[in-house]
């Protein structure tokens, strides 16, 4: 088990908002934003609803003292894997957004690669503190 800094827990409550904010936004407006933004509406819905979830997930975890380490790298790599494929998105084609939508994808994605990068700095500054 791995004690959480106030830092690591701060981040993990950001990222347990931000989820749960996004995931209210994408699930409850999926077809409006659709529309707006020329992404499938069920590829918002889809993604809202895991990001609600994950949100929820992500306030249990930091609402504790500790967790085992394997859980925060789970989140870490969740992160940067969702910021990759949602650039990932763009250039292979997958979706066809207009520029706002394209401005959407990449701006939640250096996001959530922010989130992850603070993670694990966070990870890394719990792991050289001494027990």
């Amino acid at each position: 088990m791995l004690i959480l800094s106030a830092f690591l827990r701060r981040v993990l409550w950001l990222d347990a908002a931000s989820c749960l904010g996004m995931g209210l936004l994408l699930a409850g407006f999926a077809g409006p934003l659709g529309g707006f933004l020329h992404l499938p509406i069920a590829l918002l819905r889809e993604s809202g609803l895991f990001l609600l979830l994950a949100g929820a997930a992500l306030a249990w975890m930091a609402s504790r003292s500790a967790l085992p380490r394997w859980l925060l790298w789970v989140v870490i790599l969740g992160n940067a894997l969702w910021a990759l494929d949602s650039l990932l998105l763009l250039p292979l084609g997958w979706v066809a957004p207009n520029l706002l939508g394209e401005i959407f994808l990449v701006v939640q994605a250096l996001f959530v690669a922010l989130l992850a990068m603070l993670e694990y700095r966070g990870l890394q500054a719990a792991a050289a503190q001494p027990a």
